[in-house]
């Protein structure tokens, strides 16, 4: 039976990997569960799988959550330091779903004490790239991918990495693919949250209709599969049944597809290198009857574009874009700016910042504060 941590459970890869931890109760125990704030699901759930180590990271709803688990027999802790126990603990493997730069930490915990991570938080990978993949190799351990895309192209390349020519990232294209750039200035917070495809959280669900979603899994191929940017494309594809391909030189392509269903890359990160059946219906081919492919429109959707260059550019030139989209995204939600702003304000932040080309993890967090920090100054 192995061992399973989740940083994040009742955020949406937490919950969706134990639904998948749930078709498989012989095989797997639950040994820790971290929550940000949900301290009733995180009660709920503590019950249910009986883990060793509960943490609520908002101090605040620490007693409720004791009170609430009064006959547990595990460990409750709260806050950072009970955050950096639990992520420290040593698992069989660690599902990381804490979104956000709050993810980086625990995972750089995680990995030193050379667990295996079914991985989730781009943002560590998009920022601290460099510092991420040295801990992977130091501790000899690996980074599972789990989202469906990154998921997609690490089984395209199972049978080996031989005359990869391209990565091609796929992407629904979002709520408005066939929006003009006059249209995207009247989006709302509730039109953006309706993803014709996908069930995520709101933020990411805010990225993918601007396509920063895209532009930040291109930046985590490229360290996940040490591929140069300019060999990785990004594709529309509106069904979301191919999640990913690699095209090769010979001409050939290899995709991965299947239904737009988050819990079969979890399953197959908690499996791997085994595939299990699960209850879940296959996809389709003959109901869905066709399959859709565009070029992103990239002057309606700058955000790709501008993840590319900061990518290319490297240093904190990533942690600051990431950390000025996180915050803007949350201003557009609380409907402080509107939605073209992103991009405008994004531009704004990543000329202002002094770059520094090989930072340090203290320089990183330094780069992201700053850019959070000089966006509510600016936009008060």
């Amino acid at each position: 039976m192995k061992t399973i941590g989740i940083l994040g459970s009742t955020g949406s890869i937490g919950t969706q990997s134990l639904d998948v931890i749930g078709w498989f109760p012989e095989d797997y125990k639950v040994q820790v569960l971290v929550a940000n704030h949900h301290w009733e699901l995180l009660a709920e759930q503590a019950k249910k799988f009986s883990p060793a180590v509960v943490v609520i990271c908002d101090e605040s709803k620490y007693s409720l959550l004791k009170e609430a688990l009064k006959d547990f027999k595990g460990e409750i802790l709260c806050g950072e330091e009970g955050l950096h126990v639990a992520a420290a603990m040593k698992v069989d493997m660690m599902i990381h779903g804490i979104a956000g730069m709050a993810g980086l930490s625990p995972l750089l915990d995680t990995l030193k004490v050379g667990n295996k991570v079914a991985f989730a938080n781009k943002e560590s990978l998009v920022t601290a790239g460099h510092l991420v993949m040295e801990l992977v190799k130091q501790y000899h351990t690996v980074l599972l991918p789990v989202d469906s895309e990154h998921s997609a192209i690490f089984q395209c390349l199972m049978g080996g990495r031989s005359g990869i020519r391209k990565l091609v990232l796929t992407a629904s294209g979002g709520p408005f693919r066939n929006f003009s750039v006059k249209q995207m200035e009247t989006i709302t917070p509730a039109m953006a949250l309706k993803h014709p495809t996908w069930n995520m959280g709101a933020k990411v669900t805010i990225d993918s209709s601007t396509m920063m979603n895209k532009g930040l899994e291109v930046i985590e191929a490229h360290w996940l599969f040490d591929v140069d940017y300019d060999d990785i494309d990004v594709l529309i594809q509106p069904q979301s049944v191919i999640h990913s391909m690699v095209s090769f030189k010979d001409g050939s392509f290899i995709g991965h597809l299947g239904k737009a269903d988050m819990r079969i890359p979890i399953q197959f990160a908690l499996t791997y290198p085994e595939r299990k059946e699960n209850p879940l219906e296959p996809l389709d081919f003959a109901k869905l009857g066709h399959i859709d492919f565009y070029a992103p429109r990239r002057e309606v959707f700058p955000l790709l574009d501008l993840a590319y260059e900061a990518g290319k550019a490297g240093g904190t030139e990533t942690a600051v874009l990431n950390a000025a989209n996180e915050t803007l995204v949350y201003m557009f939600l609380e409907e402080r700016i509107k939605y073209t702003d992103i991009y405008s304000y994004a531009v704004k932040a990543m000329e202002a910042y002094n770059h520094i080309a090989a930072p340090s993890l203290e320089e990183i967090l330094t780069a992201a504060d700053w850019a959070k920090a000089w966006l509510n100054e600016v936009i008060s």
